[in-house]
């Protein structure tokens, strides 16, 4: 292990570093399915933000930004499945600004495994909870944030 991945205490950063993760939930399925996770009591890791917005296709790139910002260590966005959409066409336009949005963050020297887009419906309280438990896991693994520090 290298001197990078220890904290001053010689503990992995992995096993002491709890990451703070802002989840963009749609109102209609995922925020839904995250409810019918707590309502069946299924546990899960605390580590997500969870902010509600009515379509994930109003989830702005600025605020996936700004989240990472203001210290989130990663970004979730949770959409309708492809033809579920209360608005017709609003995960579509989330995936493909998220397409886009992977690009933005690699130019800012932001892993792109920090920012995860995924598919979860009002009945998949179980996927629900393994989305979360695999994003919390997965930064961990990558450690806390650290953004470069602009030369200008």
């Amino acid at each position: 292990m290298t001197a990078q991945a220890m904290t001053n205490v010689g503990t992995p950063v992995s096993e002491s570093f709890e990451p703070k993760i802002v989840g963009f939930l749609c109102n209609w399925c995922s925020y839904a399915g995250a409810d019918k996770a707590g309502s069946s009591q299924t546990p899960y890791p605390p580590n997500v933000a969870v902010i509600r917005v009515m379509c994930s296709g109003r989830v702005d790139p600025q605020f996936i930004l700004d989240a990472f910002h203001k210290g989130a260590d990663g970004v979730m966005i949770l959409a309708c499945h492809p033809g579920d959409c209360h608005y017709k066409e609003g995960n579509q336009r989330a995936v493909q600004r998220y397409r886009i949005l992977l690009g933005l963050l690699e130019q800012f020297g932001i892993e792109k495994e920090r920012c995860k887009f995924d598919y979860v419906s009002a009945g998949e309280g179980e996927k629900f909870v393994r989305v979360i438990t695999e994003m919390v896991d997965t930064v961990k693994g990558l450690g806390p944030l650290t953004l470069p520090v602009r030369a200008y």
